[in-house]
């Protein structure tokens, strides 16, 4: 059984990591996604509401769980048995620090982390976290970057109801 994890702080999660999670749920057996919780950085929703709104946006997806984690990558994989780390490259300024990250991580591991790498979407190529938080702020329209359940959670959070 192939096990996968993808990793990010999803916050928020975006259409283009959703793309990512249902094309990798399709590769591997079963497919983790870890939301980062980094206690450095001050995301806009905690790392339990980011969990919560993976599990809501993919509970239709049967080979998909979700979790968090701190620390490194690596560390996690190895404590629960993945060996494949999935990342979502957008366009070739992405690839560089992934290729940076992949080798480090499969250093780390001893050779026991591989990354995969998924193009995202064209329709997604645009997306980014900050972006749709930016749009979100100003109260702009979200149709095409979230799902509804968190485009509503990020008009809550900046005070539009």
């Amino acid at each position: 059984m192939k096990r996968a994890v993808y990793p990010g702080s999803f916050d928020p999660l975006t259409y283009g990591h959703l793309d990512v999670i249902r094309r990798a749920a399709g590769i591997f057996d079963e497919l983790t996604v870890a939301v980062l919780h980094n206690p450095a950085k001050s995301p806009l929703f905690s790392v339990e509401e980011r969990v919560k709104i993976i599990e809501d946006v993919t509970k239709d997806i049967p080979n998909v769980t979700v979790d968090w984690f701190t620390g490194l990558l690596v560390d996690y994989a190895a404590s629960h048995d993945i060996s494949v780390s999935v990342r979502g490259l957008r366009a070739v300024t992405d690839f560089e620090y992934e290729l940076q990250v992949a080798q480090t991580n499969r250093l780390l591991s001893q050779g026991k982390l591989d990354t995969f790498f998924l193009t995202t979407s064209l329709e997604y190529a645009y997306l980014s976290s900050s972006v749709v938080k930016e749009i979100a702020e100003f109260h702009g329209n979200l149709d095409r970057c979230v799902p509804p359940s968190v485009e509503q959670k990020l008009y809550e959070k900046f005070g539009h109801t």
